[in-house]
């Protein structure tokens, strides 16, 4: 008697699974519909799949208020997103490890050490990154790719233009309780970003400030006035 085929449903509705966290990590908080938009899937089979991920205890929903063309006739909308438990589930297996790492190290050779350790760990990630030429278009550039090389390794990272500026927004951070007790580790990631985009840096948020988000801005400062300019001449 021939033994039947394992059917492949969990296997397939288990990466559509992750790429749906993966969508919430990445974007904070999400409605069925715009997750079946982005994913090209039916909003009916997005809502099944964040059924089981509340019940698992991986998402929960919020209220969205959306907006109205009649003032104050907003309804609220069901928006997910994922829990601690369900972001935990991005990595960090080795964070334990690297935080007890950089103790020893800090012991043995003191913070510089520990500094250029982080430096090096910071120029393996950003390795190719073209540093911007000077101009606004060269700097959102180099702010993209940033973006994409801090997402290869982990961290989730997008790229949004804010006001007068630009933001690097980090969803995850694989090494987020070593760095919450090394700093060290955050200062060289805005050293290695601001001598990329040839700017001063702005650490507006971070995970291990509690902000369940890191987001750096890249203020794009305007031309300074000529003398005569300033003088009125």
């Amino acid at each position: 008697m021939s033994e039947k085929p394992v059917p492949e449903t969990r296997s397939v509705d288990g990466d559509t699974r992750r790429q749906i966290m993966l969508m919430l990590l990445k974007h904070g908080q999400a409605t069925a519909s715009e997750l079946a938009a982005r994913l090209e899937m039916s909003a009916a089979g997005v809502r099944r799949h964040l059924d089981i991920l509340v019940s698992e205890g991986l998402g929960e929903s919020v209220d969205r208020r959306q907006r109205s063309a009649a003032p104050g006739r907003g309804r609220p909308a069901k928006a997910f997103r994922l829990t601690d438990r369900g972001r935990s589930h991005f990595g960090h297996s080795y964070d334990q490890l690297a935080a007890d790492a950089l103790d020893t190290l800090r012991e043995l050779g003191g913070e510089e050490a520990v500094r250029k350790l982080a430096r090096r760990r910071i120029e393996r990630i950003v390795d190719g990154v073209n540093p911007a030429g000077g101009d606004e278009e060269s700097i959102q550039h180099t702010a993209g790719e940033l973006a994409d090389a801090f997402d290869r390794h982990g961290y989730a990272a997008t790229v949004t233009r804010a006001g007068a500026g630009i933001q690097i927004c980090q969803h995850h951070c694989p090494v987020a309780h070593a760095a919450a007790e090394h700093p060290e580790l955050c200062e060289a990631e805005h050293e290695a970003i601001s001598n990329l985009v040839g700017l001063h840096v702005q650490p507006l948020a971070t995970i291990t400030g509690g902000h369940g988000i890191c987001t750096t801005n890249i203020p794009l400062t305007p031309l300074e006035n000529s003398p005569e300019e300033r003088s009125g001449s």
